[in-house]
């Protein structure tokens, strides 16, 4: 050994291996080795691991050993035998501090942003569906009406028709008598028969036909009446229908004194008026589709006493 000048101290000072080498420290981790029945041990071994900034072992060494010894007691005491778990610092890097570059660290927040974001793409989807049923109950209520509205028109046009026959008088009388009250006056007695035809022209749908009272008047008293049957007619079809008249001991009043004769048998000639109105429902499409059909019929007739038992044209009519 030979003692240095201050010039070789300076040549040799920055060409020194110990400054260009890179220090080296040491990580500790726990050993994965365990035995069943026995309680996890903890042991190191070391790894020697370059520092990139080729700083002392003395300045983070004692530090990050200190912790890293406390990490690692509470991690190993929680592992289970032939189980292995990562600890913090092989995820975050070396000694916890530095990520690679361009590398975010990872956070708890991603994930619950993540979980909202696909809550929120199933709602999103969710309720596509459900405009899809609301719009399928639209579209089928909206063509259901046109369909009906459809039906109600094609059936308006086919409205029944009606024809009047003849009607028929098996006795007509009057003679005296007195009211519920006890006055005494003239009293008419009769039963006739009426025939229509009626005829369906529909070519889709059958109808229910019903109708008001068939009134017989004489000088606007009624003098008789009948109920017609309430019948069901079949599409395309039609029939004759017979609607008894009867009148039984109706006061006149002093309206009839003309007609009046001791025998009961009227003279000359009765003017009468025969008056009702008959009512046509079909069901084309249920109780949706009901069309109605009104039809009012008035016919005037003259009685003649030689005709009695012989069946009276009814052709002066209205129907309306």
């Amino acid at each position: 050994m030979h003692t240095k000048t201050d010039s070789e101290d300076t040549s040799l000072a920055p060409s020194s291996p110990d400054n260009s080498r890179p220090t080296a420290y040491y990580v500790q981790s726990p050993s994965r080795d365990s035995h069943d029945g026995e309680k996890t041990t903890t042991s190191f071994h070391s790894t020697p691991v370059i520092s990139p900034m080729g700083s002392p072992p003395h300045s983070h060494s004692s530090v990050g050993r200190h912790s890293r010894d406390s990490s690692s007691s509470r991690f190993s005491g929680s592992l289970k035998p032939g189980s292995r778990k990562i600890l913090p610092d092989a995820a975050t890097g070396v000694g916890g501090r530095h990520h690679r570059k361009g590398q975010k660290p990872w956070k708890e927040c991603d994930v619950i942003e993540e979980e909202g974001l696909l809550e929120d793409d199933r709602s999103s989807k969710s309720l596509p569906r459900r405009c899809y049923v609301l719009a399928f109950v639209v579209g089928f209520f909206i063509l259901f009406s046109f369909f009906a509205l459809i039906l109600w028109g094609a059936s308006r046009p086919q409205k029944p028709k009606i024809t009047m026959r003849t009607i028929k008088f098996d006795h007509f009388g009057i003679q005296a008598g007195s009211d519920a009250t006890g006055v005494a006056t003239d009293m008419i007695s009769m039963n006739a028969t009426v025939k229509f035809l009626y005829r369906n022209t529909a070519s889709f749908f059958g109808v229910h036909v019903t109708s008001s009272p068939f009134d017989l008047s004489f000088s606007e008293l009624t003098i008789g009446s009948g109920a017609m049957k309430k019948f069901y007619q079949s599409r395309k079809s039609q029939r004759v229908v017979a609607v008894s008249v009867i009148g039984n001991k109706i006061p006149l009043y002093g309206g009839g004194a003309s007609l009046s004769t001791p025998s009961g048998a009227t003279p000359l000639p009765v003017p009468l008026k025969l008056s009702f109105k008959l009512l046509s429902r079909a069901y084309v499409l249920g109780k949706v589709v009901k069309p109605k059909f009104y039809k009012t019929i008035d016919c005037l007739l003259t009685l003649h006493p030689q005709k009695m038992n012989a069946a009276i044209s009814l052709k002066n009519c209205t129907y309306t």
